[in-house]
């Protein structure tokens, strides 16, 4: 009988690793890997990946310390509540904006002890009418340093392929903000 999928290649995360593209795994683990040995804690702002990061970091065993939390802001009523975006801004920019997403950054380290936050915000799929089919705007923040910020244009994926890209970009820019000297 022929062992499954999962079994083939070295366990690194928990509950996730069957369904990870082995790059994404990587990732994970190099990222958590750095954190640690850099001292620094990671915090994250996710809306159209519904937390799906946060799972991701809490899965690899041994890295409890280095995720700090994650807000799960999907609503604008949870990004204004949770991390302090103003509705005017929302309004003026709209939810799927390099400002929002910013802003989210930015609110997760205001409202944490994290040194480093990761917001995302999108449309995982089709949107409303009028909305951009896989609109992904990311911020990475580090306390001692500057925002980065990326916005990507995933096309019409479905809204599975479309989380996982995320968090693959997710993924590079936290790895870009432990390895920058501030």
């Amino acid at each position: 009988m022929a062992s499954p999928p999962w079994e083939s290649k070295p366990a690194m995360t928990e509950t996730l690793s069957a369904t990870l593209p082995d790059d994404v795994e990587a990732l994970t683990h190099g990222v958590l890997e750095r954190a640690v040995a850099a001292k620094l804690s990671l915090v994250t702002a996710e809306s159209c990946t519904g937390g799906l990061l946060a799972s991701l970091l809490t899965d690899v065993e041994g890295s409890s310390h280095v995720f700090e939390r994650g807000f799960v802001t999907y609503s604008e009523e949870a990004k204004c509540e949770l991390l302090g975006l103003s509705q005017a801004m929302i309004d003026e920019c709209g939810a799927v904006s390099e400002e929002v997403a910013r802003a989210m950054a930015l609110g997760a380290l205001a409202g944490s002890h994290g040194d480093i936050a990761l917001a995302i915000t999108g449309f995982a799929g089709p949107g409303a009418p009028g909305d951009e089919p896989g609109l992904i705007h990311f911020a990475c923040a580090r306390r001692d340093g500057p925002i980065a910020h990326r916005e990507v244009h995933l096309g019409p994926l479905d809204r599975g392929p479309a989380r996982i890209a995320c968090i693959r970009i997710a993924l590079e820019m936290l790895d870009e903000a432990i390895t920058r000297i501030p």
